[in-house]
């Protein structure tokens, strides 16, 4: 066993950690006091950030003029921490939280999590500096090679919008805008760049005071009354339909809507281990349990399904090639959502074009009261009886699976009520029910490695002042790229359960080297080349504790693990970080494998 950390856990949370020394008068304003008061004014609690020159202004503006607070500073070691943690933010509130990235070359650190930020459909304030654009203001040597004309094309390709304000005055505007552009559906990262010379110039005269929320009005994004009558008729009629529960949010009121939209239909419903938890998997009428790609009880239900409803379906061309392959769907196929307005020439995250009968543009969590108030109510009240939790493997002395993992989690968490913030793509979503909509978060969005540790860092920062239990099970290859993110963790007193699905492998490409092996007759043995790390074997506990965190394991056998869990869990209570290390075999679910070979080129085989 790893070496324990045996240190005391600071108590306190965030708000307790880096208070400065206060400041009651300032002779003079400046650019950045005006930046830094208008996102004070959005209602944004948080900053994560990593320090650079480039806005050394504003961060003296968000210490010195705030009192470093509302927002509050989150020191990360990496800019793309910085935009993860506030990405994990929003899968579970909702809303934009604001992060920072240095000059240009920040920026190129921070461009995988806003990748996976726009992936995932989720608001991000990121805010950069460049400059002085003046060139007469310029430092010699490191300002010039911080500068880009335009330094918002790094980013503009997935983001909602960026700017490069002139004026502290536009700089407000900027700022309002891009933060309402970022909360209104579909939500996504925005970007705005702030002139260094600007930061720094004397504000000659105060601007006027303003009603920041007058200038960011909700929007609404539902249904017409033709649409909806035309949607329930079409629903009523339906002798087997079936509804994609995809992108939704967090409201326990959406779930309950989406609950009796199904139990008023009789609709099978299925859910997506990419997104975060739609529909309560114990539910009858859930058809299967959620995956990563459509899962065969789920495959099943849509080639039967008269009627499809999907609900901003992450990918429904490709669930729908998964059941038809590409032939004529014989069912009629809905489609409420607003992702095709995001839609560009650059990234092919749109997936392809679906076959669809009728479209509705808006937010799904919009269009449900309207849609049940029309079907009205059912003339047979359905008492659901839930699915029983699937039987997992005894905890003997065999060497850890999956299963086992999640069998000793299951026992030794009890009765709190988990969060998981990120799961592995190994897991089978058999193993656990999610009954509420915080109880899964979804995945990283855009598939980069490395984005888990701060996602799950941010969602545990949300959770904080809840009663759910942040537990992240994430891979070896993904924590060893963003492990340094557990520092801020424990830094701002963020309890969260971080538990490595350690198989010492980039297990996902082993998987594609055998296939391609095996299509082109080669050497199979082979695939672990280029994939494995075991010599040396990496100390993942170890550089768990080297952040702060206490480090558990390595766990080799599954009779090991509730009783780690317990030890681990008791130390999370206490308000700490865990990082426990199981070496699980690898493997993937026989639907995950299933889809690998059929995109692999072998449809049916």
């Amino acid at each position: 066993m790893n070496k324990q950390n045996d240190g005391a856990v600071t108590q306190g949370g965030p708000s307790d950690v880096e208070a400065p020394v206060p400041q009651e008068q300032f002779d003079a304003l400046f650019g950045s006091d005006v930046m830094a008061e208008t996102i004070g004014s959005l209602s944004i609690p948080y900053i994560a950030l990593n320090p650079g020159a480039s806005y050394r202004g504003l961060h003296d503006s968000l210490v010195n003029y705030l009192g470093n607070s509302a927002p509050q500073m989150l020191l990360c070691l990496h800019e793309e921490h910085a935009v993860a943690i506030a990405h994990g933010y929003a899968k579970v509130t909702g809303r934009a939280m604001a992060a920072v990235a240095h000059s240009n070359v920040g920026l190129m650190h921070a461009t995988m999590a806003v990748f996976n930020a726009w992936c995932d459909r989720m608001p991000v304030l990121l805010l950069g500096a460049t400059g002085p654009v003046d060139a007469a203001k310029r430092r010699p040597w490191i300002e010039w090679i911080h500068t880009s004309r335009d330094q918002g094309a790094l980013v503009r390709d997935y983001t909602k919008w960026d700017d490069q304000p002139g004026s502290a005055a536009a700089a407000r505007e900027s700022l309002l805008r891009a933060a309402w552009i970022a909360d209104t559906a579909p939500q996504g990262p925005v970007y705005v760049n702030l002139d260094a010379g600007l930061q720094e110039a004397v504000l000659e005269t105060q601007l006027p005071a303003i009603d920041a929320a007058r200038f960011r009005p909700k929007v609404g994004s539902g249904a017409s009354d033709a649409q909806i009558r035309e949607l329930a008729n079409l629903l009523e009629g339906a002798e087997r339909p079936v509804i994609l529960a995809g992108r939704a949010s967090r409201c326990p009121k959406a779930w309950d809507a989406r609950v009796r939209l199904a139990e008023r239909l009789g609709a099978k419903v299925v859910t997506d281990l990419k997104i975060g938890a739609s529909f309560p998997t114990d539910h009858p009428l859930h058809a299967g349990s959620p995956g990563i790609y459509v899962i065969p009880e789920a495959r099943e239900a849509l080639a039967d399904a008269d009627v499809i409803l999907s609900l901003d379906w992450v990918d429904l061309g490709g669930a729908l090639d998964s059941v038809y392959e590409r032939a004529t769907p014989k069912a009629q196929i809905v489609q409420i959502s607003l992702d095709h307005t995001l839609h560009n020439g650059w990234s092919m995250d749109y997936q392809s074009l679906p076959m669809v009968d009728m479209m509705i543009g808006a937010a799904p969590d919009q269009v449900l009261d309207g849609l049940l108030t029309a079907l009205g109510e059912a003339k047979e009240q359905l008492t659901p009886e839930r699915k029983p939790e699937a039987k997992l493997p005894e905890l003997d002395e065999s060497k850890v699976t999956m299963a086992h993992l999640a069998s000793g989690l299951r026992t030794a968490v009890e009765d709190r009520k988990v969060s998981f913030v990120h799961l592995p793509l190994g897991w089978d979503g058999s193993f656990w029910h999610f009954t509420h909509p915080l109880d899964f978060l979804g995945s990283d969005g855009g598939g980069g490695i490395g984005g888990g540790p701060g996602i799950a860092v941010g969602a545990a920062l949300a959770l904080r002042e809840t009663d759910r239990l942040p537990v992240c099970i994430g891979g070896d290859g993904d924590f060893l790229m963003g492990v340094t993110a557990i520092w801020t963790a424990v830094h701002y007193r963020l309890p969260l359960l971080y538990i490595v699905a350690n198989n010492q492998s980039f297990f996902n490409d082993e998987v594609h080297q055998e296939r391609v092996a095996r299509m082109r007759d080669r050497k199979v043995e082979n695939k672990w080349i280029g994939m494995r790390m075991t010599d040396p074997e990496i100390d993942i506990a170890g550089m768990g504790e080297a952040q702060g965190a206490k480090g558990f394991g390595p766990i080799k056998t599954a009779d090991e693990l509730t009783e780690v869990f317990e030890k681990a869990l008791a130390h999370v209570d206490a308000g700490g970080v865990a990082v426990v290390d199981v070496r699980t075999e690898p493997g993937y679910t026989p639907a995950m494998v299933a889809s690998l070979n059929r995109h692999a080129g072998e449809k049916g085989k």
